[in-house]
């Protein structure tokens, strides 16, 4: 019979040791969730620790990540691959144990968290992934799919505004294999929350169709673990369990107060800690039976043993969707993904269309949705602006029962995330780590503000995640200043590890979709125009896929030689085209550089680079925005805007704003005069 209390203290023990080492780390969260860690790990969590990335295991989000030293203990007691070398290394630069948990680092870890409210949310998304992908592939006695989600959150992750988008959407999609567990110790860094947090949080679950079970004592393993019991029957709601905890449980001096949350606790604190929980054993030692107790490789390889003799059977009955199944929860594309995205591009660059680069989103996602039965779409409340719905996407819906909704045998996939747009990114990075489709939403662009840590987390965690912005610039006119982009690009441009692309035709935004689907660990936004932009000749599509490329030659225009370089992005490309040859008319030859995105540019070997922008060529940029990014390139002037927008219809706004053929060419004459 397994000792409760000493696993629970093992768990306490480790987080003051690992935090007083490292003299930094919060050890309040760990010792006030470890019973709940106990009730849930040791009775119910289906995972398996020799095997961390078995697909039909549970996920498990610890949404308050700060309290990293829980998740890493139980990873370690119960058998995955983290030593008490790497506990003692808590915080230290290239550990796997880093300060908050981070998916890719530890094993075990489904996600990074830290932003509090997006461990919550991340958890939605991946519950809704585990629903459709039940729905898609499961068959009448062949249950492969069937899994929970499970997350710890606390005070902080509730009252962070995203909580409230992910905990509707949850309730709306009835994702009953969600469950929440909220430690409700009622302190925060500045003390007790009663003065500023005074929601009636089980209300506010249950109003949003969740079912909730209510003033659990955190502190006694079988009562939590009672209450997950229950919340796994509920058949067509996610299930919040409230946790009464006291955070820093155990210490005398500390527990319940705010000192407990992210400091160590001291030596003597340790100490009088250690006495009062009747732990003897030395710092960062765990006694056998303890370790015996915690202990899960031996029921994991059961388990996932017995899924794989379940899933050798649906192999055989129903093979083509085994393999499907397979190669999806991979994350590989499919074989024939070459020929489709090359299809595509030929295709728009024979049509040679004109029209917005938000619509040629849409030609190119027709192509691609059909033959990619996991691409997810969706939009913030914008569809019909956005774009982002196809013939082979219908809405996702769900019935009354809960169950997916199908037709023709099919499940929706196309979401209406509703004016959500922090939640809607942060639901795709759950849909993206869970595994088995490829998340994409759209919605304005100057809204990234309110998705921009969710990108930075796909970013950081490299996650395949593509975001869709439209009304890119000053060309959605009446609309104004508060909808007008002016730093958006230049700001999402800074982010490591995402590529921006904001193309200037059809051909480009096939390929800027192609890319971004190919990228299996690189999030991708696009930037998308409202306005028609006519499509730009080609020579050769080829070099569109490393960011920049020549798009004209000074020949192109009559002038055998070359004096200077227009670099432009998205729509300007047309301005850039037509002060060439305006600039021809005085007997200037200017290059015309489309760069539709500066990250895969930036990454592209020197002979490349040079290729495109030679040495001793005066350069100048062109793009509805801030100029501060272009610099970097040599420019000797940038026509942009570094002033808010204003409301007017866009051709107004392109002669007010000087973003005019005559006001580009004027410029480029007089960067070459200075130089």
């Amino acid at each position: 019979m397994a000792n409760q209390q000493q696993m629970a203290n093992a768990i306490r023990a480790l987080a003051m040791d690992a935090v007083q080492q490292a003299n930094s780390g919060h050890p309040g969260a760990p010792m006030g969730m470890a019973d709940m860690a106990v009730a849930l790990w040791g009775d119910h969590l289906q995972h398996n620790p020799k095997n961390p990335g078995w697909a039909n295991r549970d996920r498990f989000v610890l949404s308050n990540g700060h309290g990293s030293m829980l998740i890493y203990s139980v990873l370690h007691l119960t058998g995955y691959k983290l030593s008490l070398d790497d506990l003692k290394n808590f915080r230290t630069l290239h550990s796997k144990t880093a300060g908050h948990p981070e998916v890719g680092v530890t094993p075990g870890v489904e996600t990074t968290t830290g932003p509090l409210g997006q461990g919550i949310t991340n958890a939605v998304g991946m519950a809704l992934a585990e629903k459709m992908l039940a729905a898609e592939f499961n068959q009448d006695g062949h249950k492969i799919v069937d899994h929970h989600t499970y997350v710890f959150m606390g005070d902080g992750c509730l009252m962070e505004g995203i909580s409230h988008e992910a905990v509707a959407l949850a309730g709306a999609w009835k994702l009953n294999k969600l469950i929440a567990l909220y430690d409700d110790n009622g302190i925060s860094i500045d003390g007790k929350v009663a003065p500023w947090f005074i929601d009636n949080t089980p209300q506010r679950f249950a109003a949003c169709g969740w079912n909730v079970i209510d003033a659990v004592d955190g502190h006694d393993a079988a009562a939590v673990s009672k209450a997950i019991a229950a919340a796994k029957h509920s058949a067509d709601k996610p299930t919040l369990i409230v946790c009464k905890t006291a955070i820093g449980k155990g210490s005398p001096n500390r527990a319940g107060t705010s000192k407990a949350h992210g400091e160590p606790l001291g030596a003597e604190e340790i100490k009088l800690t250690r006495e009062a929980l009747g732990w003897t054993a030395e710092p960062f030692k765990i006694p056998k039976e303890v370790y015996a107790d915690w202990d899960a490789k031996a029921a994991g390889k059961a388990r996932e043993a017995a899924w794989n003799t379940a899933f050798a059977a649906y192999k055989a009955a129903f093979p083509a969707q085994a393999k499907e199944f397979v190669r999806r929860m991979k994350g590989d594309l499919p074989k024939n993904f070459n020929q489709v995205a090359f299809d595509a591009v030929v295709a728009a660059h024979t049509k040679g269309e004109t029209v917005a680069s938000r619509k040629a989103s849409q030609l190119a996602l027709e192509a691609f949705t059909a033959a990619l039965p996991e691409m997810l779409g969706g939009s913030a409340d914008l569809t019909g602006s956005n774009l982002t719905n196809t013939k082979s996407t219908p809405a996702f819906r769900v019935d009354l029962a809960g169950d997916v909704v199908k037709t023709e045998g099919q499940i929706g996939r196309h979401i209406n995330y509703g004016v959500r747009e922090f939640g809607m990114a942060a639901i795709m990075n759950g849909v993206a780590l869970h595994g088995g489709y490829i998340p994409y939403g759209g919605t304005f662009l100057t809204f990234s503000d309110y998705s921009r840590n969710a990108i930075r987390m796909a970013a950081l965690m490299k996650q395949r995640v593509v975001h869709v912005f439209t009304h890119d610039s000053i060309g959605l006119g009446e609309d104004g200043p508060t909808h007008q982009s002016i730093e958006h690009a230049a700001s999402l441009r800074l982010i490591p590890g995402l590529d921006v692309w904001r193309p200037a035709d059809t051909a480009e935004t096939t390929v800027a979709w192609a890319v971004a689907l190919q990228n299996a660990h690189r999030p991708s936004a696009l930037l998308l125009s409202r306005q028609n932009l006519a499509y730009s000749p080609k020579s050769d599509l080829g070099d569109i896929s490393r960011g920049a490329y020549v798009l004209s030659e000074p020949a192109n225009v009559g002038i055998k030689k070359t004096h200077g370089v227009i670099i432009a992005t998205g729509s300007e490309v047309q301005l850039a085209l037509a002060a060439q040859k305006l600039l021809a008319e005085r007997k200037i030859g200017v290059r015309v550089v489309s760069m539709p995105s500066t990250n895969v540019f930036d990454r592209q070997d020197t002979e490349y680079k040079q290729s495109v922008l030679p040495a001793g060529l005066t350069r100048v940029a062109v793009e509805m925005g801030s100029t501060d990014g272009w610099w970097k390139y040599g420019c000797a002037a940038v026509v942009g805007i570094d002033t808010y927008g204003e409301s007017a219809p866009a051709p107004v706004l392109f002669k007010h704003f000087g973003f005019t053929a005559e006001n580009v060419a004027d410029t480029v004459h007089a960067a070459l005069l200075k130089a």
